[in-house]
């Protein structure tokens, strides 16, 4: 008999079945657990809409596969801590950081990484840290600044 394949989504233990095994990460989370704050924007790891942290590690979920994050902790924007999400939403806000609101999940995992001292060195600017992130409203500057605010 075959053990198990599951992985923990957000604090929370979720079965890998074998149909979904060798499909996208993204498609599991969003279609198999219903998180669609995980965006699929352009399914080539490019956007970074669709960023997750992999055992607290920022990694674009449309181009894993369900089964290379078998026995892992996957965090995606649902699973931030509300209080970062509040946060990062008022500077957002503040700094006119969100216009059609596509790229805010990914940019709100990375900011999370980032408060959490993420960086290898410490010493990268947060424009270079979020440059795969993509805000095709060009809200660079405004999400940067709110992401030093909540830092």
């Amino acid at each position: 008999m075959m053990a198990n394949k599951s992985v923990r989504v957000n604090g929370h233990n979720h079965d890998i079945p074998d149909v979904w095994y060798a499909r996208r990460l993204i498609d599991f989370l969003r279609t198999k657990l219903g998180l669609t704050g995980v965006k699929d924007g352009c399914s080539e790891g490019d956007c970074g809409a669709c960023t997750v942290l992999v055992d607290g590690q920022p990694m674009c979920s449309c181009l894993l596969l369900s089964g290379v994050v078998e026995g892992r902790e996957i965090t995606t924007v649902e699973g931030l801590q509300k209080d970062h999400l509040e946060r990062f939403s008022c500077a957002c806000e503040k700094h006119g950081g969100v216009q059609c609101g596509f790229c805010t999940g990914g940019m709100a995992v990375m900011s999370s990484w980032i408060k959490d001292g993420g960086t290898e060195t410490g010493v990268e600017p947060v424009s270079k840290l979020v440059a795969g992130n993509i805000c095709r409203c060009g809200g660079y500057q405004q999400l940067t600044k709110a992401i030093v605010e909540v830092g």
